[in-house]
């Protein structure tokens, strides 16, 4: 066979011409400096999940956020020289390590258990419990970054993304000028003032002190009557809450107008009729949820399920390919061997942190030992699919691998409600870790970035992300009992307590309506599912998102209008000016919530530390 005739080796070619030897890659500085963005980022996802339900993006925002710090830095004279991509590529690693602590396998899950048992972990083994879970996986990621990345070439849409922003934000570092080099800091900018106007919102709203000259009102209501009684009793009104425009923003414009949707049939139509027929005596949102969260549920692990099973192509490769990515990829040898993480840490980190998990599990969760070492090999399988199905779709499928656990916990250990929701843990938390490092794995690859550098910057992310997570939490909501409240709705915990009582306790122990509202939801998201799947192009867009509908049944509907009106201005905006919203729209959405969020924080200190009196 001729050269010419002989297939390209995507790793020979990766290392001769995209592979940096630029060794300033995980500096002290990027690690230093991503730790202090994950907490940030960390403290500003914890406040965004309990409101939403979502967890927001973390590499994109942490890149920009690092470049505009090194930057100022550096006209301080505080800073030799300015951060490099493949630094910032690092420090966006630790960050995202640390950020994404906050992702539905691991907060769901432990507020969750703090809503539907009177189990209250101490602090310092919870922080020992997410640390292991993340480090498995980050371990899980190694034996098939190989197969995934290099060899596939999956898309990682997040992954490419950031490293199309690291590019436009420091520019062609190569080019021989200094104007080639020279990047572009509209984006910075553009954080910075949504931040800034956001944090200001929330410190007028938030901080009742003797000095404040006025407070924002947190809702504006809706001159608005439904059967008799005012919108806002239906909690359908204005927030003033920045955050959720925000979020909405970062949302595509399908789930966006599905949320408004969900929202009006919920407390317009579906909670007025409930209150008719006697299931509610007056109208609020902790009485409506109750009955709204179970074909809320059901709908969002139907419809997660359903795609799951939809993309079974993907789950065949995934398992097609578990035999030869343990062996460590596809060459026995070769020079890319000695810049990836080796084979044999996978295997080995296991054999020395399973036990630990398994041990843990028993002793806060009172999961018998044999059940918690089932938890491990099936969270190494679900680990493997949600890479794989991350790296098709950016979508790492928590909602669906969570209800599969908590389906065979329910069957292993029937009645253990903390063990039910906690193994879910395991398999969510594993599944989440791993298709993060694979995801700026991926930016990495496209950059010319040392896979072990990122190895290690996500370890460190991990550890920085479990330390901040379990003290934050306890700062922010003090009480469990706020959980599940207008002012902290949780719905992905909801979702999560639901299908755990009903996997543990059954779901004949439950009121005739939920079991109702279940089938019903159950029939609706898997019907939802198909037609997004199989329906053209052209009527897809009018399928309703079945993400939207169901958070929107568990949420308040305020917050399901305000997301809505965030994802519609973002999607004039795209339409109004393309160019300069490919720019800016994730920026200014970025800054909104971190404004908000970050404020909200520093208020809830002052508040708990008294400082105001």
């Amino acid at each position: 066979m001729t050269d010419a005739a002989r297939p390209i080796d995507p790793e020979a070619d990766w290392i001769a011409n995209s592979f940096s030897r630029d060794q300033r890659q995980l500096t002290l500085r990027a690690a230093l400096g991503g730790a202090v963005i994950g907490v940030v980022m960390c403290l500003s996802n914890l406040y965004v999940f309990f409101k939403t339900g979502w967890s927001m993006g973390v590499t994109i925002t942490a890149a920009i956020l690092a470049f505009a710090s090194f930057g100022i830095l550096a006209k301080l004279g505080l800073a030799r020289r300015p951060l490099s991509i493949l630094e910032n590529n690092a420090l966006t690693t630790v960050a995202s390590g640390a950020g994404y602590m906050t992702g539905g396998g691991n907060m769901a899950a432990f507020g969750a258990l703090l809503m539907v048992t009177a189990v209250r972990p101490d602090l310092l083994p919870m922080m020992l419990w997410f640390a292991l879970i993340a480090m498995l996986g980050v371990l899980t990621a190694i034996p098939i970054k190989r197969q995934l990345i290099n060899q596939e070439s999956l898309p990682f849409p997040t992954g490419t993304a950031t490293a199309e922003t690291l590019r436009a934000l420091h520019g062609d570092e190569r080019a021989g000028s200094n104007e080639a080099r020279k990047g572009d800091g509209v984006q910075a900018k553009a954080l910075a003032w949504s931040g800034l106007f956001a944090g200001s919102i929330a410190l007028l709203r938030d901080l009742k002190a003797g000095f404040m000259p006025f407070n924002l009102p947190g809702a504006i209501p809706i001159p608005l009557e439904i059967a008799g009684q005012a919108a806002a009793k239906w909690t359908l009104a204005i927030k003033t809450e920045v955050v959720l425009l925000g979020a909405g923003a970062l949302m595509n414009f399908r789930t966006g107008w599905s949320l408004l949707l969900g929202s009006l049939l919920t407390y317009a139509v579906l909670a007025p009729s409930l209150v008719a027929q006697g299931f509610i005596e007056s109208p609020s949102y902790k009485t409506i949820v109750q009955f709204t969260v179970w074909p809320g549920a059901a709908l969002l692990v139907a419809s997660g399920l359903t795609s799951f099973a939809l993309g079974w192509r993907s789950i065949a490769r995934s398992f097609s390919g578990i035999g030869r990515s343990l062996t460590g990829g596809p060459r026995a040898t070769h020079p890319i061997d000695d810049i990836e993480c080796p084979a044999s840490w996978f295997p080995l980190g296991f054999v020395l942190l399973a036990p630990a998990v398994v041990w843990l599990m028993v002793v806060l969760f009172g999961i018998p030992w044999w059940a918690g070492a089932i938890a491990v090999p099936l969270s190494l399988v679900m680990g493997f699919v949600a890479a794989r199905v991350t790296g098709e779709t950016d979508v790492t499928p928590t909602k669906a691998l969570g209800p599969v656990t908590q389906l065979v916990y329910g069957v292993l250990t029937p009645g253990n409600l903390g063990g039910n929701i906690m193994s879910a843990n395991v398999t969510g938390g594993i599944g989440l870790h791993a298709a993060d490092l694979l995801t700026t794995l991926k930016t990495g690859w496209l950059l010319g970035g040392n896979p072990r550098a990122q190895f290690w910057a996500q370890m460190i992310g991990v550890f920085v992300g479990a330390a901040i997570i379990v003290p934050a939490f306890a700062l922010l909501i003090p009480d469990p009992a706020m959980l599940g409240g207008e002012d902290w709705p949780a719905p992905s915990c909801l979702v999560w307590a639901g299908v755990s009582e009903a996997f543990a306790n059954g779901v004949g122990a439950l009121h005739p309506w939920a079991r109702m509202g279940i089938v019903v939801g159950l029939v609706l998201g898997a019907a939802l599912a198909l037609l997004e799947h199989w329906a053209p192009k052209r009527i897809k867009a009018c399928v309703p998102s079945a993400s939207g509908l169901g958070i929107a049944m568990v949420v308040p509907g305020s917050n399901g209008l305000a997301m809505f009106a965030g994802s519609a201005l973002a999607e004039w905006f795209r339409r109004a000016k393309p160019e300069l919203a490919a720019r800016i729209a994730v920026p200014v959405a970025s800054g909104l919530i971190a404004g908000e969020s970050l404020m909200g924080v520093f208020v809830a200190i002052l508040t708990a530390t008294k400082v105001l009196g």
